[in-house]
């Protein structure tokens, strides 16, 4: 067998190359129009908020307060889309896993600090004068 018959059968052309290319899909390369559309995205996002508090146009604060973070959600999402390029496809969904991981682990983390300094709070007697004169 002759060294051309050989890598032919083995799926090699006589370059070395492979003669079935597996593509992963479409690599997402940004052009002009998709960051001016991210870049017009978080102005909206950004300038909404900023009218929302300035204006005062929502009278309690902690509603103000939810629809901020609510557009800080979504501005999030838009820069990971439009800017980090990131999807479900982008390196076979690692980078969605990796993400998924890190919202997990600050969620439990930010929860729980919460949770510790609420029930520290609620839990810790106050000293009287009484206590304290008492104390060794």
């Amino acid at each position: 067998m002759s060294a051309h018959t050989d890598t032919a059968a083995h799926g090699h052309d006589a370059h070395g190359a492979h003669d079935d290319h597996h593509d992963d899909g479409p690599v997402s390369h940004s052009t002009f129009k998709g960051y001016m559309t991210g870049f017009v995205l978080a102005v909206i996002l950004t300038a909404i908020p900023f009218w929302l508090v300035m204006g005062k146009v929502i009278p309690s604060a902690n509603t103000t307060s939810l629809v901020i973070l609510g557009f800080a959600a979504v501005q999030i999402v838009v820069h990971m889309i439009y800017f980090l390029h990131m999807d479900a496809k982008s390196e076979s969904g690692w980078n969605m896993l990796a993400l998924i991981f890190t919202i997990v682990l600050v969620v439990i983390t930010l929860a729980g600090s919460l949770w510790v300094m609420y029930h520290m709070n609620a839990n810790m007697m106050p000293m009287s004068v009484h206590d304290m004169k008492n104390m060794p």
